[in-house]
């Protein structure tokens, strides 16, 4: 009698350990499945505001680039006005537009880089979620063959 007790109790715990077990890689499971549509979620967000900015940032560099040659071809007319009429008061707006012109170029310098830094930044993230992405898949596909050894 005490051995189908014992045998009934320890079938009892068996069963209980394994439910508990099922309904931890169940949790488990969820979480991870949470995790991944999170960060997917977050990934799509950035990806679509990393676009629109990289978007603004050509359209920016576009019209410097435009406002650049607009204030050389100024320039070179402003030279030609000078030869023929060397007045002081077109000699001090020609400074000014060379000083506009040199400020433009300076901050299409700035532009660049940043357009480059965004670009890099860009690729880091894209490069970032791959591999995060990997290392997920590699630890899921550990826990499960760990789970299958016990």
């Amino acid at each position: 009698m005490e051995s189908k007790e014992t045998q009934f109790e320890s079938s009892s715990e068996e069963k209980s350990v394994s439910v508990h077990e099922t309904e931890n890689q169940s949790e488990n499971e969820s979480q991870r499945l949470q995790s991944e549509a999170l960060a997917k979620a977050l990934s799509s967000m950035l990806t679509t505001v990393i676009k629109e900015f990289d978007s603004k940032a050509q359209q920016t560099s576009t019209s410097q680039d435009h406002l650049s040659q607009s204030l050389d071809r100024l320039t070179r007319e402003l030279d030609k006005l000078l030869e023929d009429a060397p007045l002081p008061f077109i000699m001090q707006h020609a400074a000014k537009i060379s000083v506009v012109r040199k400020r433009v170029s300076s901050l299409n310098s700035v532009l660049k880089s940043v357009q480059r830094r965004l670009d890099n930044i860009d690729r880091m993230l894209s490069v970032g979620v791959s591999h995060q992405h990997q290392q997920q898949q590699q630890h899921d596909k550990a826990t499960t063959e760990h789970s299958g050894l016990q």
